[in-house]
């Protein structure tokens, strides 16, 4: 037998002997792993600061987070927008440093430095190479404690946010976010989905300074470090050289979590000779301490988080009434934003409407099948541990559970909390917070196609579209 007819043999014997493998099917996926983190040395200034250091020799960089609990909540009504132009304009200059020194320093240390704003959180994300770490956090306690807003950077920044703003609002789905917002939330400040012209109008550098002075505070701030660190007391007492004489303020306390009472409302926002309507449906729900997060955010996923999802199959796939059709789970700190959006052809907005509303009611009538919450939740622990692959989705993660109030174990039980959520509290969670008798309904589009359709729904209120 010739070596080539041997190995002919082998293999028509192996292939025999092998199972047949059904291809119309996918391979089953075995559950994962819970998350394990990295060992965490975790300290608090006498200043109040808390300082969370992770070693990580993969890369010789290091990644910092500095958040504060200082976001758009806080904001005085008239002056909305004003969390985000704190952060906008923070790095552009100090007493010590102008705005071009910074980008400058920054360029020489390898390292990048951004500033943003959400609804609960004011916040620094920099990334520096290893060796320049001591002159990133020098760096960094400048621009956060003495940041001085200079006119001219103010200015620029007030002019190019009224133009996004007015960019912003020339599309549809902004004005529907935007109504739908304020409609779930009322008057608590999660209501004010985007700043007004006026607003951004009269903010200052006494109102920016103002912010900075009340919310930028050492013991209302956590300080996330990561990557390839020295020894954590050495780490720890870099810090303190940095920040140890930062003084501790009092802190003004949060905008109490009153929210109005869920209830079928429908506003229609017109935009005269749109050809189509963007449609939002939901109300507010809890935020992720609560038991029925989980649930809510798995049951979620299977309404509307992806191609397979119930949504998608049915209003797009089926029908073909939109080219997508989802559903959203806002996490905030005091409670959560539920939401089914699509955008249909305006000939078939009532039928559209029906079909969102069908699928909420599904939700908590029907228990969801095995396959689909078996999918969902491979899905949802995937993408969970690949975020926490890279030092930016890691500390980004450890700096929500600080500032959010989170157990510290949150992201080590979080694919437990996922596998463990089953259909009958899927289903209670949406006779709760997914009830189409209680939705709030935003649809922006022509008035003159779309009003009389609506009123199968109940009384159409109708409002002129923003400028």
């Amino acid at each position: 037998m010739t070596r080539r007819t041997m190995v002919s043999s082998i293999l028509a014997a192996a292939a025999a002997g092998a199972s047949p493998i059904d291809r119309r099917k996918p391979p089953e996926t075995p559950p994962l792993a819970p998350y394990k983190l990295p060992p965490v040395t975790e300290k608090t200034l006498p200043n109040g600061l808390r300082v969370v250091m992770l070693e990580d020799r993969r890369f010789p960089m290091v990644t910092l987070r500095l958040a504060f609990s200082a976001g758009s909540k806080f904001d005085p009504p008239e002056k909305s927008g004003l969390a985000e132009t704190v952060a906008a304009v923070l790095k552009e200059g100090t007493p010590k440093r102008k705005s071009q020194q910074i980008a400058e320093e920054l360029a020489t240390l390898g390292a990048s430095l951004n500033t943003s704003a959400s609804a609960d959180n004011l916040s620094l994300a920099a990334n520096v190479l290893a060796e320049n770490m001591p002159g990133l956090l020098d760096l960094v306690a400048d621009v956060a404690r003495n940041a001085v807003f200079p006119e001219e950077e103010v200015a620029l920044r007030k002019q190019n946010r009224e133009q996004e703003l007015a960019a912003a609002r020339a599309q549809s789905d902004t004005l529907a976010e935007e109504r739908f917002t304020a409609l779930v939330f009322g008057a608590h400040p999660y209501g004010r989905f985007l700043p007004t012209a006026e607003s951004i109008a009269r903010i200052d550098r006494a109102a920016l300074a103002g912010f900075r002075d009340r919310m930028l505070a050492p013991n209302n701030a956590v300080l996330i470090l990561l990557g390839a660190l020295p020894s954590p007391a050495a780490a720890l007492k870099l810090v303190e050289s940095k920040f140890g004489d930062w003084a501790r303020k009092p802190v003004p306390a949060p905008p109490a979590a009153k929210f109005p009472e869920a209830k079928r409302s429908l506003i229609l926002i017109d935009r005269p000779d749109s050809v189509q309507a963007d449609i939002r449906v939901g109300q507010f729900a809890v935020p992720r301490p609560h038991p029925d997060y989980f649930p809510l955010m798995v049951g979620n996923s299977i309404l509307g988080g992806g191609a397979n999802s119930r949504m998608f199959l049915n209003i797009r796939e089926e029908k073909g009434f939109a080219y997508d059709a989802h559903s959203e789970l806002q996490a905030r700190k005091d409670a959560s934003l539920f939401a089914a959006v699509t955008q249909v052809r305006n000939e078939v907005i009532g039928e559209a409407v029906e079909a969102v509303l069908h699928e909420l009611d599904r939700m908590g009538q029907e228990r969801v099948s095995a396959q689909e919450l078996s999918e969902v939740k491979n899905y949802l622990n995937g993408v969970f541990v690949l975020r926490l692959e890279t030092q930016d989705g890691l500390a980004n993660q450890l700096a929500m559970t600080r500032t959010m109030g989170l157990p510290e174990s949150y992201l080590e039980t979080y694919v437990t909390r996922i596998r463990s959520v089953e259909p009958d509290q899927i289903q209670g969670a949406a006779k709760k917070y997914v009830t189409p008798e209680d939705a709030a309904i935003v649809v922006v589009g022509d008035a003159q196609k779309l009003a009389k359709p609506l009123e199968k729904f109940g009384p159409v209120s109708i409002e002129k579209a923003k400028q």
